[in-house]
């Protein structure tokens, strides 16, 4: 069993020592500590003493702190050892779950007597779905009632078989799969994706104590890794169960994690990769959807993953065990044929189709309809042949080989649709199949005509004479199918061959291995053939060594260190084992011996003479055996045997048959003869000139399970038990009754009762002493006496119960893991003062030599440098000297002509001025501002700003365009029109002019009424006093280069034209308002002058009179202005100035405009 470091944790964190299993798991409330302070306290008051201290540092971590224990407080009776020093130091800062010391979570320095119990600040922030799912997976032990215990260890009624049934059950009911036996994991299939594998998890569970997380898959996984890296001991780990109980995913997802935890560089990638890809590539070959399972391994796998010393996968090697060839051939109502074939058909493109000559559709093969199920909710066809392709191409499988690989299972398919009509008691191949005999030769690369030979015909040989015998129908289809399951199981043999060349490892370093058995559960169908027979003996062998290894091993152990033990009562199933297996006396064997008998053995033999043989075995019953209750459950070709999963009843029709798995020898020389890169891999030429008969199936499936068990035995073992919650595949539904009997036949009770009687953890003394001798100032830093005193004085001045240990005679044995775990916190702990002395000790006496040097040389270095200074000191004073004497003399000659006494004043003045003009030059041509200079720069000072207005000048005029030129004309035409005339001339100056004033564009209609086509050089709102009443219409203003129009601005009917050829004036106020006349001859107008009011008014004027060509003609009034109206009439309008702006009619029937300005 692993030790803490290796085993059970090499890094292992803080966590509350607590000699009470019912007190709260502090790890497992991490996440519930928010809040105040008091609160934090009345949260764990269960856990802690009344006197405890409750501090929560600036991070969140919530600190605990209690006063140690006193050291006459013993309950263990022995001799009053010294006091035991806090754990961890009441000063010391507390250490984050990766063992490092974090600067932010220090404490306030503490009493000596105090200790500090640590829980985990919450995790960094998670997308939603992760929080849930990590809080979802474990509660605290408080919530057991609802939600069970994780750790079966934990159950008061241990060897209730009731109460364990019920743990389960509210853990499933709670979305909590996994559960814990000791470092046994039990894991319940949900049958529904779970948000428990994300990489949130896995970074979670790396590098943590084996129980310091909750259940998970990825513990187990992390926990063998560790011990591999840490103890350079190989590791095996064992997923077992029923089919459909989640053993494939479980090994996905363990195969994933250590992937994940790993060290990571360009070629462990590379191989990590490929180690991830031979799964979906063995899935494909070798699962199948059965009633149980979607995704049923038909196969057995033990896959070595193969790492370096530094923990990174180099390579793997993969064994294959049983494939379930006789799928290939028949399948169940409900069940279907290898994935590949569907894969296939569903995924593959249509030139490639067109080259196996295949047709889509599932029911036109007979060995995929038999099934009746080709179509599953669950699985993607399409997508997985592409995954496939993709995973074949990482492997490095050439394309040849591919195609190979799919000629193959498209041959099978085509195989399958041979068939034979009867000539006279001769098998011939029917007219409709000779097209599919074609296509398998093409695809295997062989002679049609000798392909069709070897189909209807057999050579024997005998007395050293060959004689071909013709086959009848059903010989025929027997050798069609037998050549169809042998084409693919070599295929399959010759698959794992390539991926393990793949996967080896090519030069040769220390190596250390994780192995990874993923085979076949216990299986009792209403039907059970030899298939069933073989599975479950395999099961019967992962029972014995489960029993050897956890039980028995256990029991011994104990008994050889003196350690009182209290005995289990198990079954242990080697009786059932033997009954299989043992030599000339094992079914096996006597089936063996019926093959190779002489004469015509058949299935009815063979169980006759099993009968004679095994007749008196307990666990073996027929027909004819067994008593008249009996007889009416078994039929009188069909024995049972009692397995210690249950009964199981098997039909022994086609036992001999698969037994032997018999392939003709004209078919083995045809395919022996085929050009198809795997068929003449697997099909060798010399295996015809072997006389020896080849083993059987069962003979060899025996060898190969003992050489497994021998790996397994060779290894240090981990176990994941898998359990299938009901036989409906339906989340949420438990059956008691199949789970009670997985239970039974997983050995679970037995284990769990092992557990409970024994110890957690055991090392030998010299192990326990040399990694924890630190801890105890009698053992450090050497300590003289043998081990086990050693181990014994530890064990005092760590102040170990007596019910905690026990002391044997080669090593140590604890029974409660947190006593362990408290142990390994105070090593780390340790481990981080002796290297903080050891570094601080090294550091003072390299710093102590570092600042005699350092002084010396700053001595030297300061006396030189003082030096320095005072001599540029001096010279630096001698010139401020000279140049203050200079400028004196100069200001007081300053009024003289130039002379040597003012020369350098005089410069300084100059330089002076010109600075001056640098930093205060004017900003734009508007500025007319200049320093002032002194007198004898008069004439330079007008030079330089006359320069500098002629720089200005030109840079503004070439950064002037040409619109901006033109509304600058235009602003000046206004200037010359309404400077010093108009009152509201000063507030337009703010507003640049230009060419559109309207919010939108003017519509179709109004342009369509333009004249010639003609630009629109200007528009804008306006307001229309009419010629009755005056009344105020909203109109659009638009003013070409000939014309002025006016539009109505709500349906764009043109109300008004004016020419401008024939305009006679423009008129305009001198006061604030925005109204302004066109006038036109009365003669050529009828609606009279145009009367309007623009808030862009000198804007509009100014345009007008500039496209008009007549700026002359604009009048400036004061009072009153006449205007012409239609038919004669003439009309007054009134400007006046008023409090409000407005424009109305007068009682007189004149047009009063009040403004807010005053009159000229």
């Amino acid at each position: 069993m692993g030790s803490a470091a290796g085993k059970h944790g090499g890094s292992i964190s803080p966590s509350p020592v607590s000699q009470d299993n019912n007190k709260t798991n502090i790890d497992d409330a991490t996440e519930k500590v928010d809040g105040p302070i008091d609160d934090v306290r009345d949260k764990f008051d269960d856990t802690f003493s009344n006197d405890s201290e409750v501090i929560k540092s600036d991070t969140g971590t919530v600190i605990f702190v209690s006063p140690a224990p006193e050291p006459n407080k013993m309950t263990n009776g022995s001799k009053k050892p010294k006091k035991r020093a806090p754990l961890p130091p009441a000063n010391a800062p507390v250490t984050n779950p990766n063992n490092r010391t974090s600067t932010k979570d220090k404490v306030t320095k503490l009493p000596s007597n105090y200790q500090i119990f640590r829980t985990h600040p919450s995790p960094k922030p998670l997308k939603r779905g992760d929080r849930l799912s990590i809080q979802t997976m474990e509660s605290a032990l408080t919530a057991r009632d609802r939600v069970g215990v994780q750790d079966f260890v934990l159950l008061e009624n241990y060897t209730s078989e009731n109460a364990f049934i019920e743990n389960l059950r509210k853990r499933f009911s709670e979305k909590l799969i996994y559960t814990y036996i000791g470092s046994v994991l039990v894991s319940v299939n949900p049958y529904r994706p779970l948000n428990i594998y994300t990489p949130y998890h896995q970074e979670k569970y790396q590098g943590v104590n084996f129980y310091e997380m909750p259940p998970h898959v990825y513990a187990i996984s992390d926990n063998a890794y560790r011990s591999m890296r840490n103890e350079y001991r190989d590791q095996c780990i064992l997923i077992s169960g029923e089919s459909g109980s989640g053993k494939t995913e479980a090994s996905k997802y363990i195969l994933q994690y250590l992937s994940i935890c790993s060290s990571n560089n360009e070629k462990v990638e590379y191989i990590k990769s490929r180690l991830l890809q031979s799964n979906p590539v063995l899935e494909a070959f070798g699962n199948a959807k059965t009633h149980r399972n979607d995704n049923s391994s038909r196969f057995g796998k033990y896959m070595d993953i193969q790492f370096d010393y530094r923990g990174a996968p180099i390579g793997g090697h993969i064994l294959n065990y049983l494939l379930e060839k006789s799928r290939v051939v028949h399948q169940a109502q409900g069940e279907r044929n290898f994935h590949i074939f569907y894969q296939l058909l569903e995924g593959a493109d249509d030139e490639l189709m067109s080259r196996m000559r295949l047709k889509r559709n599932p029911d036109n093969y007979h060995y995929l309809a038999q099934g009746k199920c080709a179509k599953v909710s669950s699985i993607n066809d399409k997508n997985d042949f592409l995954t496939i392709k993709k995973a074949l191409k990482v492997l490095s499988f050439s394309d040849e080989q591919v195609t190979a690989l799919f000629y193959i299972v498209a041959s099978v398919l085509h195989l399958g649709n041979i068939n034979f009509t009867d000539s006279g008691g001769r098998a011939n191949i029917a007219k409709e199949s000779m097209a599919d005999v074609q296509t398998v030769a093409a695809l295997l690369d062989c002679e049609a005509a000798q392909l069709e030979k070897a189909l209807t015909h057999r050579t024997i040989e005998a007395n050293r004479e060959k004689m071909c015998s013709p086959l009848n129908v059903d010989q025929a289809v027997y050798a069609r199918d037998a050549l169809a399951k042998a084409v693919y199981g070599r295929m399959f043999d010759w698959l794992v061959h390539t991926i393990n060349e793949s996967l080896s490892v090519q030069n040769q370093v220390r190596r250390s291995l994780i192995g990874l058995l993923d085979i076949y559960g216990f299986e009792i169908f209403q039907k059970n053939s030899f298939e069933q027979f073989c599975i479950n003996y395999c099961n019967e062998k992962l029972q014995q060594l489960f029993i050897e290894l956890t039980l028995k091993q256990e029991q011994e152990e104990y008994r050889a260190e003196g350690i009182a033990w209290e005995p289990v009562e198990y079954f242990n199933n080697k009786i059932i084992c033997d009954l299989v297996e043992e030599r000339h006396k094992g079914i096996i064997d006597i089936m063996d011996e019926e093959c190779l008998r002489p004469g015509d053995p058949t299935d009815q033999t063979f169980l006759k003479k099993l009968e004679e043989t095994v007749g008196e075995h307990p666990h073996f019953i027929t027909h004819a055996l067994g008593d008249s209750k009996l007889r009416k459950t078994i039929q009188y070709d069909e024995f049972r045997m009692i397995h210690y999963a249950g009964d199981v009843t098997y039909g022994v029709e086609g036992f001999l048959d698969k037994n032997n798995d018999l392939l003709f020898r004209d078919l083995k020389e045809t395919m022996s003869e085929a050009s198809n890169t795997v068929i003449k891999n697997t099909f060798l030429k010399s295996e015809l000139t072997k006389l020896k008969r080849p083993e059987t199936v069962g003979t060899q499936f025996r060898s190969s399970l003992n050489k497994l068990m021998e790996i397994l035995m060779s290894k240090e073992p981990s176990y994941v038990r898998c359990i299938k919650p009901n036989d409906t595949k339906q989340p949420d539904r438990f059956e008691e009754t199949l789970v009670r009997h997985q239970v039974k036949y997983l050995g679970l009770m037995e284990n769990l009762r092992v557990r409970r009687a024994g110890f957690a953890y055991r090392r030998t003394h010299d192990v326990f002493v040399k990694r924890y001798k630190s801890l105890c100032p009698d053992t450090w830093p050497h300590y003289r006496g043998s081990a086990k005193d050693g181990v014994q004085t530890l064990c005092q001045y760590l102040q170990y119960k007596e019910d905690e240990y026990r002391v044997g005679k080669t090593k140590i044995f604890i029974r409660f893991p947190k006593t362990l775990f408290a142990t390994e916190d105070a090593f780390q702990l340790r481990k981080h003062e002796l290297a903080a002395l050891m570094q601080a000790t090294w550091r003072g006496f390299r710093q102590w030599k570092l600042f005699h040097r350092m002084r010396n040389a700053v001595t030297t270095i300061s006396s030189q440098w003082k030096r320095v200074q005072a001599q540029r000191l001096k010279e630096k004073r001698k010139k401020a000297v000279d140049v203050v004497r200079k400028f004196i003399i100069g200001f007081i000659n300053r009024g003289k002509p130039r002379c040597p006494e003012n020369a350098n004043f005089l410069d300084y003045v100059r330089i002076s001025y010109l600075h001056r003009c640098r930093d205060k030059l004017p900003k734009n041509v508007l500025d007319k501002s200049w320093p002032t200079p002194p007198a004898a720069l008069t004439e330079t000072a007008e030079l330089l700003q006359r320069l500098n207005m002629q720089n200005m000048t030109r840079r503004y005029v070439k950064r002037t365009t040409p619109e901006k030129k033109r509304a600058m004309e235009e602003k000046v035409v206004a200037s010359e029109l309404f400077r010093d005339k108009k009152e509201s001339y000063e507030d337009s100056l703010k507003r640049p002019f230009t060419d559109k004033r309207l919010t939108e564009p003017m519509k179709p209609k109004m342009m369509a009424m333009i004249e010639g086509g003609e630009k629109v050089a200007y528009s804008c709102h306006v307001t229309k006093y009419d010629r009755h009443g005056y009344h105020a219409r909203e109109r659009v203003l638009a003013i070409t280069s000939k014309s002025s129009y006016l539009f109505d601005s709500k349906d764009g009917k043109l109300k008004q034209k004016i020419g401008h050829d024939i305009l006679t004036g423009i008129s305009i106020s001198n006061l604030s308002d925005d109204l302004f006349v066109l006038h036109a001859p009365v003669e050529n107008k009828e609606k009279g002058d145009m009367i309007v009011r623009s808030e862009y008014s000198i804007e509009a004027v100014t345009k007008i009179a500039i496209l008009s060509g007549k700026k002359s003609e604009v009048r400036i009034v004061t009072k009153n202005l006449a205007h012409e109206m239609a038919g004669g009439k003439q009309g007054q309008i009134e400007f006046i100035v008023g409090p409000e702006p407005s424009i109305t009619k007068a009682k007189s029937g004149n047009l009063i405009v009040v403004s807010t300005g005053r009159s000229r």
